[in-house]
C-alpha cells in the first residue's frame, strides 16, 4: 500500500494495529515559517497544521507480526506479507 503525502518526514507518521486487528496509519504535519525584520520592526509567522488517520481491516491471510513501512520520497510504503496459501490436494477416484 502507498500513501503520497509530498513533503512528509517520518517523524510524523504513525503506523500501528488496533486491538480489532485493524491498520491504522496517522500522518500529522506542523510547519511554521517566520520572518523578522529587526531594521523595519515587523515579525511575520505562519502556521500549518494537517491530520490525516484512516484504519484498514487487514485480510485474514496478512502476517501481521511482518509488517513494515517506509518512508521514501513523500511517499508512505506499507509492505504486507502475506501467509503462503495452501496448496489444494486433489485425490483421484479410481472408477470402477
Amino acid at each position: 500500500m502507498e500513501l503520497a503525502a509530498p513533503g512528509i518526514k517520518k517523524e510524523y507518521c504513525r503506523v500501528a494495529i488496533n486491538d480489532e486487528g485493524n491498520l491504522t496509519i496517522a500522518i500529522e504535519n506542523k510547519q511554521e515559517h517566520k520572518q523578522e525584520d529587526k531594521h523595519h520592526h515587523y515579525l511575520r509567522r505562519e502556521f500549518s497544521y494537517s491530520n490525516y488517520e484512516q484504519s484498514y481491516t487487514l485480510p485474514d491471510d496478512v502476517v501481521k507480526d511482518q509488517i513494515s513501512a517506509k518512508v521514501e520520497d513523500g511517499i508512505l510504503t506499507v509492505t504486507m506479507p502475506k501467509t503462503e496459501p495452501k496448496q489444494k490436494v486433489t485425490k483421484a477416484i479410481e472408477v470402477s
